[in-house]
């Protein structure tokens, strides 16, 4: 089978070439898979640095995550031959074919393709625990929503105005704004889209009426996360996602304290290890979700796996507004 396969660490994807390799063997308890797509992250092209917290050892298939058929499973795992599943591990996903632990999938909703099924796990597991478990989001709430182009971001308005939230979304392109309206599946609720760059509390104020916001989700860090220390409400959440803008933030104490706002780091995949029965109630709500046509994956450009270049470049230099899924064959 065709994978993609990181055999030298390096920062300009040197080291990463679409090679042929043996198709993987299934060990007990594990589901094989052919995956009919997979989805690109931002840790996949970390990884192929050395610069994401999981360090793989050269080599290793790269992939966080795809939707595909089973074609072989034990009896007892749960699924039978030909079951269109989601799902994934650390790594494996950009090839013809994965053996994962049966832990690690799901069916995928009714009435999805496997593109949809693709872009939709990592980034709607982490904005629903980010939001609902670890923000408590209430139906009429203000959120902001930082890094609205990326995956995670456009997951995150996609949930909260799916639940009720009213919600702004931030970019840093002016040239993205249009676009991220448009990605968004609102259910004709409103959402707005603004520019974060410099002081954008006062534009935040006056689309809230001078409440300010309730949830503050935050992947870039840096600069917007300063600046989102301002536009919290008593009360409220700032929950950390990332530090996609390069710098970790550093906050004086003081300032929570006197808004009387808490801070609170999110790792969706530690979540849901530490706490399995919440991991599995977060994929049953957004099952039902999902097949109630609620939410609906942004995806930027579905590619053949041959054109994996394009993607990790397209992610790399911020051009997208959704999900980059890659096709086999």
């Amino acid at each position: 089978m065709q994978a993609l396969r990181v055999d030298r660490l390096s920062a300009d994807l040197s080291g990463v070439a679409l090679i042929d390799v043996a198709v993987p063997r299934r060990a007990p308890d594990e589901v094989l898979v052919r995956i009919q797509a997979a989805s690109l992250n931002f840790p996949d092209v970390l990884m192929t640095r050395g610069d994401y917290q999981f360090k793989p050892e050269p080599p290793f298939t790269s992939g966080l995550e795809f939707a595909g058929e089973v074609i072989d499973a034990d009896k007892h795992s749960g699924f039978k031959l030909g079951d269109r599943v989601m799902g994934g591990n650390k790594t494996g996903a950009f090839a013809e074919f994965a053996s994962v632990p049966a832990s690690k999938l799901s069916l995928m909703p009714k009435g999805m393709d496997f593109p949809a099924a693709a872009a939709m796990g990592a980034a709607y597991s982490t904005a629903f625990t980010g939001l609902v478990e670890l923000g408590g989001l209430q139906e009429g709430q203000w959120v902001l929503v930082h890094g609205a182009s990326g995956g995670v971001g456009l997951a995150a308005c996609d949930l909260a105005l799916a639940l009720g939230a009213k919600v702004i979304a931030t970019t840093g392109s002016d040239a993205k704004k249009a676009a991220i309206a448009e990605k968004v599946h609102s259910l004709a609720r409103p959402l707005s889209v603004i520019t974060a760059a410099g002081r954008f509390r006062e534009e935040v104020a006056q689309l809230t009426d001078g409440t300010l916001v309730n949830i503050v989700f935050d992947p870039v860090g840096g600069d917007i996360f300063d600046e989102s220390t301002r536009c919290v409400a008593f009360g409220g959440k700032l929950i950390v996602v990332g530090f996609a803008s390069g710098r970790i933030a550093d906050v004086s104490t003081n300032i929570p304290l006197i808004k009387g706002f808490g801070i609170i780091g999110l790792r969706a995949g530690e979540y849901a290890r530490r706490l399995p029965e919440r991991g599995a109630a977060i994929q049953r709500a957004i099952r039902l979700l999902a097949e109630r046509e609620a939410i609906t994956p942004a995806i930027d450009r579905v590619l053949p796996l041959s054109r994996w270049r394009e993607g990790f470049d397209a992610m790399t230099n911020r051009e997208l507004v959704g999900k980059v899924v890659f096709q086999p064959g």
